[in-house]
C-alpha cells in the first residue's frame, strides 16, 4: 500500500525468478524507465540508484542499453506487451529523462497507440529548445529535479530533488577509509572528484590548492575522474601549472578510480566547483560521507549546501570567492569535521534516496488516480 492509499503492483516471486532468468514478466509492470544512451551519464547514474528502491513497490522495468543486470530490464522483443494494458488495468507510464525518450513515448502512443501515460523529468539549468519545449508540453506530467531546473519551465510541475543511496555512501567505518590508508603527504586532504574539464572548474579548484596548499602543510589535494580526448591538453596544462608550483606531489590526479565511494570518506572536504550543472549529485554524496561540501552556486548545489552549517555555497565561477571559503576550512580542520556531522544528519533527513521515490510515486499515482 502506498501512502496515498493505492495498491501497488509489487513483482511476486515467480516475477523475481524470471527477471534472474532475463526475462521480465511483462503483465506486472506498470512502470517502465528507459535510458536510450549508450555513454554512462548523470542521468543513467539516476536511473540505476533509482530503479531498485522503486522496484520494492511498483512494477518497474528499465529499458536501453549501459544499464546493470542487477536492474530489472526488458527487451527490445517485449516492445509489442506495451500495446496493452498490465493486469492491473492501469494505464502504464513511460517515463522519460531525455528527449529521445520523450520521443519514443510519443510514438508509442500516437503512431502505436500503446496505452501509456508520459512523464518527463528535466534537470536542465537552461531555457529550453523550442522542439524540447513542444515535446514537453505533450507530457502527462512534469517533474523538476530542483526549484531553480522548475524556474525553466513553462508548464505545471512538480519538485522533486534527487536523493543518494545512504547504504552505499556512509561515513568511514575502518581503517582504510582513513586518508592515512592512502599512502599521500599530510593528515587531511580535500577533493574534487569528475571529469576533469572546464565546465566543472577543475581549473578553479586547482588554481585554488596552488594558492592555499603552500600555506597548509598538512593539506593534500586529490583529483579523481576520467579524462576525455577532447579535454587531454585541459588536463596536461593543470599538471604543468602545478609542476611549475612545485606541488606535483601534494596535488595528485587519481584518474578513474574503481570506487570512488572510498574518496568520499577519505578527505576531510569536498569541492564542487561547476561552472554549470544539470543537477550534480557528488555534493550530496560528499555529506552522506560525512564530509562538508565548498560547491559554486550551478545546478542544485545551493539547494543541497546549508552555508555555515554543512559547507559553503560561492557565485559559480567566482575563483576569488572559491579559494576563500576552501581557505576557511583548511586554517580549522575542527571546523570542517563538525560541518561534516552536520551535512550528515542533513542528508539523512532531507536526501534519502527513499524520498524522491516516495515523490515520484506521488506523481504516478496522481496520474493513475485521473479519470
Amino acid at each position: 500500500m502506498t501512502k496515498s492509499g493505492h495498491v501497488a503492483s509489487v513483482p511476486d516471486r515467480s516475477d523475481r525468478k524470471a527477471s534472474r532468468s532475463g526475462v521480465l514478466d511483462m503483465s506486472k509492470i506498470e512502470v517502465v524507465a528507459p535510458n536510450l544512451k549508450f555513454r554512462l551519464s548523470g542521468v543513467t547514474s539516476t536511473i540505476v540508484q533509482l530503479v531498485p528502491v522503486q522496484a520494492r513497490t511498483l512494477g518497474i522495468a528499465t529499458l536501453g542499453p549501459g544499464l546493470p543486470d542487477s536492474l530489472p530490464k526488458m527487451r527490445w522483443w517485449q516492445l509489442p506487451t506495451l500495446l496493452s494494458r498490465p493486469v492491473s488495468g492501469k494505464k502504464r507510464i513511460w517515463h522519460a529523462r531525455r528527449n529521445v525518450e520523450m520521443v519514443a513515448g510519443l510514438l508509442l502512443r500516437r503512431v502505436l497507440r500503446a496505452p501509456l501515460h508520459l512523464v518527463f523529468t528535466s534537470a536542465a539549468q537552461r531555457y529550453h529548445q523550442p522542439f524540447t519545449k513542444w515535446l514537453i508540453r505533450r507530457m502527462d506530467a512534469v517533474i523538476a529535479t530542483s526549484a531553480r531546473s522548475g524556474s525553466y519551465l513553462d508548464v505545471p510541475h512538480e519538485v522533486v530533488m534527487h536523493g543518494v543511496d545512504l547504504d552505499l555512501f556512509h561515513p568511514p567505518r575502518d581503517g582504510d577509509d582513513e586518508f592515512c590508508a592512502a599512502g599521500l603527504p599530510g593528515r587531511f586532504a580535500v577533493g574534487c572528484f569528475g571529469r576533469i574539464r572546464e565546465q566543472k572548474g577543475t581549473d578553479l579548484f586547482v588554481d585554488a590548492m596552488i594558492e592555499l596548499l603552500p600555506r597548509f602543510p598538512d593539506w593534500t589535494a586529490v583529483i579523481a575522474g576520467r579524462v576525455t580526448p577532447e579535454n587531454f591538453a585541459f588536463a596536461q596544462s593543470l599538471k604543468a601549472r602545478i609542476a611549475t608550483a612545485g606541488l606535483g606531489e601534494r596535488i595528485v590526479f587519481l584518474g578513474e578510480v574503481p570506487d570512488i565511494r572510498l574518496w568520499f570518506r577519505r578527505v576531510s572536504l569536498y569541492v564542487a566547483p561547476s561552472r554549470n550543472e544539470g543537477f550534480g549529485l557528488t555534493p550530496l554524496e560528499a555529506m552522506a560521507s560525512r564530509t562538508p561540501v565548498v560547491a559554486s552556486d550551478a545546478g542544485a548545489y545551493a539547494e543541497m549546501v546549508v552555508p555555515g552549517e554543512t559547507g559553503a555555497a560561492v557565485p559559480a565561477g567566482d575563483g576569488a570567492a572559491l579559494t576563500a571559503a576552501i581557505a576557511r576550512y583548511l586554517a580549522d580542520p575542527a571546523l570542517a569535521e563538525w560541518h561534516g556531522r552536520q551535512a550528515l544528519d542533513h542528508v539523512r533527513e532531507r536526501f534519502p534516496l527513499s524520498r524522491e521515490a516516495e515523490g515520484v510515486a506521488k506523481v504516478y499515482e496522481r496520474l493513475w488516480s485521473e479519470p
